[in-house]
């Protein structure tokens, strides 16, 4: 299966499996190649009037598409699989967006050699600033995964990665927008315990976090040199820096990561 425009179905299409079509809508993707599939009709009429797409139910998916792109809950990977798994021919491209789950779970519910391809992306690709990394299952050849990346470079950025990392990638980048949405919230609070009004604060702090973000990308620098270019001796910086080593904060962040990555596995370990 070499990289084109294949007819794609999103199973399941929440809110990851919308992002993915718009994306692809986006990018210029053509409408009458792709489907989507829905539990609720209501949710069905939601996507057919925002993005013109046809929804169809999972084995008209499996018959008429190429490509089939997974979003279900991890949970309710197994259910849909077992029902239509073994109606999907070989020569199929699985993509997974289910989190936590290894292609081995899809490998054990397909026609063997169905090549498989797991993908991890974030909320960022709604304005096109997306990290999606891309790992091969057991079956999938480089085409299908210049085909994934095909697909996903229209929403941001992508990296391949062994599928080993998959879980680590779950916890840092996928799960990685909540973090820097708390970390914005609490310094607004901050702003406005310090006496600035809450919208004076907001803009302050998000057009400083996407400066620092642009500096992080493009310099090259390490983020400890451009931390250390704000860190003047004896200064304000270093009296904040102080107080949050003092708080543990580099260690709150360790454990929280380790703790998605430790959720990413019961997820995985539950839907099996």
């Amino acid at each position: 299966m070499s990289a084109g425009v294949h007819t794609v179905a999103v199973i399941g299409a929440g809110k990851i499996g919308e992002l993915m079509l718009s994306g692809l809508l986006r990018s210029g993707w053509p409408v009458e190649r792709l489907l989507a599939t829905a539990r609720r009709p209501a949710r069905a009429e939601e996507l057919t009037a925002r993005y013109g797409v046809r929804v169809v139910d999972n084995l008209t998916a499996v018959d008429e598409a190429a490509v089939l792109a997974v979003s279900v809950k991890p949970q309710d990977a197994a259910a849909l699989l077992d029902d239509i798994g073994p109606k999907v021919p070989a020569d199929k491209l699985v993509i997974s967006l289910c989190a936590g789950l290894p292609t081995s779970f899809f490998n054990r519910r397909l026609p063997e050699g169905t090549p498989v391809v797991r993908v991890m992306t974030n909320t960022p690709a709604l304005v096109d600033q997306a990290m999606t990394a891309i790992s091969a299952g057991a079956y999938a050849t480089g085409e299908h995964l210049a085909l994934a990346e095909e697909m996903f470079k229209p929403l941001g950025q992508t990296i391949r990665v062994p599928e080993s990392q998959q879980d680590a990638v779950t916890a840092l980048s996928g799960s990685g927008p909540a973090y820097f949405y708390l970390l914005v919230e609490a310094m607004i609070d901050a702003g406005i315990l310090l006496g600035l009004p809450r919208q004076v604060a907001h803009e302050l702090i998000v057009q400083t976090a996407i400066g620092s973000a642009v500096m992080l990308r493009d310099s090259g620098e390490h983020p400890v040199k451009l931390r250390e270019a704000v860190t003047s001796p004896a200064g304000t910086t270093i009296s904040a820096i102080r107080e949050l080593e003092k708080h543990g904060v580099r260690a709150a962040l360790l454990a929280a990561l380790e703790a998605a990555r430790d959720r990413a596995r019961e997820l995985a370990a539950q839907a099996d």
